[in-house]
């Protein structure tokens, strides 16, 4: 009785294990790929799935998104400049067959073929292109990808590159250079704003000139914001009559200093001053008989 009894036992474990290798439940992302006698059969799931036992072998394949995240790659750009980047990589399995019977890991191939894209594309492109051109990149790296894990069932639908790091002697030149072009774009913006502001004065003037009462407006005006102000200036107003007279009296000094009778003017001459008149002689008087006559020599 104990030996059938020990019998008994074995053949209830036996079954549990047929049945347990025989069933199998699938979730609605899993699906399975059957192998009977070492030959593909087909591919079931998801669900219940019933397999004979010790003849036909199943390998689950996993039809979610996988998130790949690719290390980073020492690039060398076009314009050789030294770089570490570093990638993620989004695909999914659309053929669990292929998947299984054409590549042995799709995992590590993808990471691979990922790698090798990366440090391929970003070799061709310069740095420039690489930081503010991302957008077409991806879409290369991730077209370049695609065609080289489709016949393995793998469908890659996003590349997108994380991080770029550069030198940091380059980090400075980059600095440098950014704030060499703001400085130029803040001269350009103030030149055309200075060369505006100068039509407008120009315009302003003009109509300005046609009538002399408005330049007496502005100048009241003037008058009325200065005295606006909390301020200590003192402000004396000068009639524009008097202005107006010595400006023409400053039009008319060149005229005046350009003479040549002018003292004020260097190249004035003065007038040649006549030499003196000799002197006349005293008259002659008589002094008697015996005085000599002019000429003679004094005793």
């Amino acid at each position: 009785m104990e030996v059938l009894g020990a019998l008994v036992v074995i053949l209830a474990i036996f079954v549990l294990v047929v049945l347990f290798s025989a069933i199998k439940i699938l979730r609605e992302y899993e699906r399975g790929v059957i192998f009977r006698l070492g030959r593909l059969i087909d591919m079931k799931g998801p669900g219940l799935i019933l397999l004979i036992p010790f003849i036909d072998r199943m390998v689950k394949i996993d039809l979610r998104t996988v998130t790949l995240n690719i290390p980073p790659q020492e690039v060398i750009t076009r314009d050789n400049v030294p770089t570490s980047v570093n990638a993620v990589c989004y695909f999914r399995v659309v053929d669990p067959n292929r998947a299984i019977t054409d590549v042995e890991n799709y995992l590590i191939a993808t990471s691979q073929i990922a790698q090798t894209s990366l440090r391929a594309v970003l070799g061709k492109a310069e740095l420039d292109e690489i930081l503010a051109e991302r957008e077409r990149l991806n879409e290369s790296l991730q077209k370049i990808i695609d065609e080289q894990t489709e016949p393995w069932g793998v469908k890659v639908t996003t590349v997108e590159i994380k991080d770029v790091e550069i030198p940091e002697q380059m980090q400075r030149a980059m600095a440098r250079q950014a704030e060499a072009e703001r400085e130029r774009r803040a001269k350009i913006i103030n030149s055309e704003g200075e060369y505006q502001a100068a039509e407008k004065l120009t315009q302003a003037a003009d109509i300005i000139s046609r009538n002399p009462a408005s330049l007496q407006l502005r100048y009241l005006q003037t008058l009325l914001e200065i005295s606006g102000n909390q301020n200590s200036t003192v402000i004396f107003p000068l009639p524009m009559d008097l202005i107006s007279a010595f400006q023409d009296g400053m039009k008319s000094l060149p005229s005046v200093m350009g003479r040549t009778d002018n003292p004020a003017n260097p190249d004035y001459v003065a007038p040649a001053t006549p030499p003196p008149a000799p002197a006349a002689a005293p008259p002659y008087e008589s002094q008697g008989p015996d005085a000599p006559a002019p000429g003679d020599p004094q005793p």
